[in-house]
């Protein structure tokens, strides 16, 4: 393995899962995103931005029977998720597409999925606003944390586009982000699920689960969510059931 990246363990160690040494790393975000998706045996699932495919092959790990295509950017990560996706038993059930985005959302580009043919879809955006937070050095890290004011209604605008009527779209982020989507959600999705991620009991939440359904026109819900860790460093026994074996978390 080159020393530039890692072997990481995901689920209890389930899934072994190769990362940068240096950039973005994937980590709880993703594990908790691939948990609250509500799929079924058989379903297709779109992810925009999936890296090296963590968030994926979680979600593989707890429903084999998937099929899972993702677009991303990056050349360096797409090569590893799809290397992931080998080492760990699933190179049938992920496509990686190496794309951007906005190559997606062109109905001209023959290797881009078909609009509206995916029951499910996912992502974990960009969450520093452009312009308000110091660059990382590290230019695949940067490119990953940092966003412009009109990228996240591009992101929501494709995961719509993607989705079958009726589908459900996932989202992961960090609380202070919830206003903008559920501005750019609006019109889009409906019955929309809020479940608040919290470090410890009694604290502020620093992520939260936003979950719709495309051309719903339910009422938002905004839902108890769960608290990390419990005494000391420890993750809460709820926390665990995820992180470590794999378990659902379901927002409807």
């Amino acid at each position: 393995m080159p020393a530039s990246l890692t072997e990481d363990g995901f689920l209890g160690g389930r899934l072994r899962i190769l990362q940068p040494e240096k950039g973005f790393r994937a980590g709880l975000d993703s594990v908790f995103l691939a948990a609250s998706i509500p799929c079924s045996e058989g379903d297709s699932v779109f992810e925009a931005g999936v890296g090296t495919g963590v968030a994926a092959l979680c979600l593989l790990a707890r429903q084999p029977n998937l099929h899972v295509t993702g677009i991303e950017v990056s050349a360096r990560y797409a090569m590893l998720c799809e290397e992931n996706a080998s080492r760990n038993g699933f190179p049938a059930n992920l496509r990686v597409i190496k794309a951007d985005l906005r190559e997606a959302l062109r109905k001209d580009v023959a290797s881009m999925p078909i609009p509206g043919s995916f029951q499910h879809a996912l992502a974990n955006p960009p969450f520093h606003e452009e312009g308000k937070s110091t660059a990382s050095p590290h230019v695949l890290k940067s490119q990953a944390h940092a966003f412009g004011i009109e990228d996240l209604e591009l992101w929501v605008k494709l995961l719509h586009l993607m989705l079958t009527p009726r589908g459900s779209v996932t989202i992961i982020n960090r609380a202070e982000s919830l206003g903008r989507m559920l501005s750019v959600m609006e019109n889009r999705f409906g019955d929309i699920r809020i479940a608040p991620l919290y470090p410890r009991r009694g604290t502020a939440a620093s992520r939260v689960i936003v979950q719709g359904i495309k051309g719903s026109r339910a009422p938002l819900q905004l839902l108890p969510g769960l608290v990390l860790h419990g005494e000391g460093n420890s993750f809460s026994p709820e926390a665990e059931a995820v992180l470590r074996d794999g378990a659902a978390f379901p927002l409807r």
